[in-house]
């Protein structure tokens, strides 16, 4: 009996090992941990598979092993499966990839302005697109900034608006200093480089990793004490490629939001790739927005100053 299911135990082993060490698995071959960890999270789905395999093959060694994958998964993913959003907040931000090929950006405009919010981020703003968005959220975000794809719409007054090189050659990154009844907080919008998954080159995101490197380094460097990005990572918390932002900022999600918050692709979101983050300013709750004519779904977060 005890014999039976090795196989099964040794792939529950090492699914654990993956989930463990997900940090160490290299990135020379294909930029292979940087896509396992980007849909980190699905891979339990494997261990339902495995289970039911040591149930068919009647091992208890099978079923012993399987637990294990299943208390890692639980230590890095269980506390998003509650529901840690709070109510209220100082400043409230929204971040939507409108998606360059969006059939209707003025319904698009009108849901974001729906939300209330503060602070929208746009992102994807296909060229000759501005004005359509401009229109529709011109009379409740007085003060807005448009620099090539990405742009900033506010409530608040804007102040020492400017580009933000990421190493692209064209602009896909601002910032801009917001003037809150609380006080100032430095407003990034940035859409960093796409990712591709190919079967000859792997995971291709060396340009997307440089480009997460110039926006860490402008953040670091940033004065005004409290910032919030906003934008399209092209990349999830957990890709360790992202580590010269992430490593300095908190994501509004993971500390306030109600589940994985999955925002790509909209017709079934898979990972979340839209990001909101802050630094020196307090998550209250963090949460997706529906559906709109974009291939993303908007995110918007609330926060305490």
């Amino acid at each position: 009996m005890w014999r039976r299911g090795w196989i099964i135990a040794a792939v529950a082993v090492l699914l654990a090992l993956a989930f463990l060490l997900h940090a160490d698995i290299p990135n020379s071959v294909g930029n292979l941990g940087s896509l396992w960890e980007t849909f980190l999270p699905w891979g339990g789905l494997l261990i339902p598979v495995l289970l039911v395999a040591g149930l068919l093959r009647r091992s208890p060694l099978a079923l012993i092993a399987t637990v294990v994958p299943a208390l890692v998964w639980l230590n890095l993913f269980g506390g998003q499966l509650t529901d840690k959003s709070g109510s209220g907040g100082d400043l409230t931000v929204v971040t939507h990839n409108v998606n360059a090929g969006n059939p209707d950006p003025a319904g698009t405009a009108r849901k974001l302005a729906a939300t209330d919010a503060d602070v929208i981020s746009l992102e994807e703003v296909a060229q000759g697109e501005g004005p359509a968005y401009e229109k529709q959220l011109a009379s409740e975000y007085p003060y807005h900034k448009l620099v090539g794809t990405v742009g900033l719409w506010s409530k608040y007054p804007m102040s020492d608006t400017r580009t933000v090189d990421i190493k692209m050659g064209w602009p896909r990154a601002m910032r801009s200093t917001l003037h809150t009844p609380k006080g100032e907080v430095a407003v990034y919008a940035a859409h960093l480089p796409s990712v591709r998954v190919q079967f000859q080159a792997g995971f291709t995101a060396n340009q997307r990793d440089d480009s997460a490197d110039a926006l860490g380094k402008a953040i670091s460097n940033d004065r005004t004490g409290k910032v919030v990005l906003l934008g399209d990572l092209n990349g999830t918390m957990n890709d360790r490629a992202l580590a010269p932002v992430t490593s300095q900022m908190r994501s509004t999600q993971g500390a306030a939001g109600n589940g994985f918050g999955f925002s790509w692709p909209a017709s079934f979101p898979m990972a979340r790739i839209d990001q909101i983050m802050v630094k020196n300013l307090e998550p209250v709750s963090s949460w997706t927005l529906p559906k709109t004519g974009s291939d993303h779904l908007p995110v918007a977060a609330a926060v305490n100053f």
